[in-house]
């Protein structure tokens, strides 16, 4: 199978990531339950786990990432447990469900007023307008780093010299970035920033989390086993506890630590050249196909490793299809869990099939694509 549904998730994980995995699962006790050997080494992994987590996103303090079970859970606890009822909030149409739905909920449930920065026909964003909804009453801007749809790029750190000075919160959805461009929460003035482990961190599913700057307070979303601070009626004050409540996926965070050894190692700058070249060769080989239409802005070369596209006007679950059981091309077809893009983009009747590349993919894999793609058109 050529596989290019990366931005769902990456199955072609490195060779250590499985192993690691395959030895917690003999060896790891259950974290902060204990003090005999199977327990202390599950907590040794999660704190270095951690280390590694703010190393390469910049997050000053180890004890600021929290471990979720994905980056919905961590948006949903972090726009949940840090957004105030009847406040002022800004986002996107770029963002995913992750983000729309738990924002949608505060509005419902709590009055918060929610604006969005629109996106044009290609999916872009004007910040100066962003920056024109700005009012006093503003709390809070959550947006993604990266579209899931085109690999538009935002830049998060324009937004952050908007926030910082104003008292603004800035909750970032690293979903599709995370791994593959580089994040510095300081330098970009990010407050939290959420994140999941099987994408372009390379880990296994079921693991992901959010990076908490100093000062920023996140009411928990459960409350419950802590394994510390065992007779308080409520849920310990200090992170990462506070909003960690049950055991973690100490198993799949060992995939993750190894996981992250690679990417340090490897770089992530170096990553993300190789996975830019692959999608911007596939960019430039299916753009030239006539009934090809292809979705964003790829003038700026600094964007995602993402290409969306439709085929004349066949449904993109079609061509996702064909592509799967005539060619043993995995894509992905439809709205992506992202509403507001495809009505940017005017494909909500027709969605659209992303092809996403990873560290993993190959140039002959992307010309054995584009070359299916071509028939498809042409047939």
């Amino acid at each position: 199978m050529i596989y290019l549904d990366n931005a769902a998730t990456t199955m072609h994980k490195p060779q250590t990531v499985i192993d690691a995995v395959v030895h917690a699962m003999t060896s790891m006790g259950n974290a902060s339950r204990g003090a005999h050997t199977g327990a202390l080494e599950a907590s040794r992994t999660i704190y270095e786990t951690r280390r590694k987590i703010a190393k390469l996103f910049g997050c000053k303090r180890p004890d600021h990432v929290v471990f979720t079970c994905n980056s919905t859970e961590a948006l949903n606890i972090a726009i949940q447990g840090a957004i105030p009822a009847k406040s002022h909030v800004i986002t996107t149409d770029l963002e995913h469900n992750s983000v729309l739905r738990p924002l949608y909920r505060l509005k419902e449930e709590s009055g918060v007023c929610l604006d969005f920065a629109r996106a044009d026909r290609q999916g872009r964003l004007d910040l100066q307008e962003l920056e024109g909804l700005i009012r006093p009453d503003t709390k809070a801007i959550v947006c993604t780093h990266m579209s899931n749809l085109t690999g538009e790029i935002v830049d998060i750190a324009r937004i952050g010299r908007m926030t910082k000075d104003r008292g603004i919160l800035l909750c970032v959805d690293a979903s599709q970035s995370a791994g593959n461009t580089p994040i510095d929460m300081e330098q970009m003035g990010i407050d939290i920033l959420c994140f999941t482990g099987h994408k372009g961190l390379m880990g296994p599913q079921g693991t992901g989390g959010m990076c908490i700057r100093e000062g920023v307070e996140i009411h928990p979303l459960k409350e419950g086993g802590s394994g510390v601070q065992s007779y308080r009626h409520r849920q310990p004050v200090e992170y990462p506890t506070r909003l960690e409540a049950g055991t973690l996926n100490g198993h799949g965070l060992a995939g993750l630590s190894a996981a992250l050894d690679y990417i340090l190692e490897t770089g992530v700058e170096t990553i993300g050249r190789k996975e830019r070249m692959l999608a911007e060769h596939f960019y430039e080989g299916v753009s030239q196909i006539e009934g090809v239409k292809v979705y964003g802005c790829f003038e700026d070369k600094n964007r995602g490793p993402v290409v969306a596209l439709n085929v004349r006007e066949y449904d993109s679950s079609e061509v996702s299809d064909v592509l799967s059981v005539d060619y043993d091309i995995a894509t992905r077809p439809g709205a992506h869990c992202a509403p507001r893009m495809h009505e940017a983009l005017g494909t909500v009747d027709q969605g659209a099939v992303r092809f996403s590349f990873s560290w993993f993919n190959t140039v002959e894999e992307t010309d054995q694509a584009i070359e299916a793609v071509r028939k498809i058109a042409l047939a």
